[in-house]
């Protein structure tokens, strides 16, 4: 049996450095998506669309397994693309008001067909809330500037300044939303030793 480590592969996109920001090429990628509105910490909007996200990427894990491709990877962490219609709602905290795409990335030999599979299995035996809000979608994201944060999530200004300032001080513009790859398992790690990589898109 193959076994697939997609973070080593796309080690440029899931480690950067703590210290500096970084430019990088995020080529196209497939991700199982669903959109959202809310605080992340009490929305239970939020935690349904978390919940239907790792029931089908584990179930999707395994059924690539049992497979005739027979391929045994780990589960991608959990992205997270956030905005909002008055951006003004998004900077200064009034979390009820964001907006977002929580997503998890897929192995290029994942399809449509197998994802549509692995949401009717899903369906049949939990039937999460947000199950029909999933979707599976390619996303292009191209030049972007990310830097990785240690810490709370509280914390993330300073290193979102630090990306921003970057992308200015390089003649480029912000485009896109505020990215986010969350790379601890919150629920059991120390929030000062949580790692989340923060990126945003650039023109370039």
């Amino acid at each position: 049996m193959e076994i697939l480590d997609l973070k080593k592969q796309l080690k440029l996109l899931y480690q950067p450095s703590a210290k500096e920001v970084s430019r990088v090429e995020v080529p196209p990628l497939n991700f199982l998506m669903i959109d959202g509105k809310g605080d992340p910490n009490t929305s239970p909007e939020y935690a349904a669309a978390i919940e239907a996200l790792y029931a089908v990427a584990y179930t999707l894990k395994f059924a690539v397994k049992k497979s005739a491709l027979a391929i045994d990877y780990g589960v991608m962490p959990l992205e997270g693309l956030w905005w909002a219609d008055d951006m003004n709602a998004f900077a200064t905290g009034d979390k009820s008001q964001w907006l977002w795409t929580m997503m998890i990335a897929q192995p290029e030999f994942v399809t449509r067909e197998m994802v549509e599979m692995a949401v009717a299995d899903v369906s049949k035996k939990k039937n999460p809330a947000a199950l029909s809000k999933l979707r599976f979608e390619k996303f292009d994201e191209g030049t972007c500037a990310q830097i990785l944060h240690i810490g709370p999530f509280s914390e993330e200004a300073p290193n979102i300044e630090k990306v921003h300032h970057f992308i200015e001080a390089n003649g480029h513009q912000r485009r896109g939303k505020h990215h986010e790859i969350y790379l601890s398992d919150v629920r059991k790690a120390d929030p000062a030793k949580w790692k989340t990589v923060i990126r945003q898109p650039m023109s370039y």
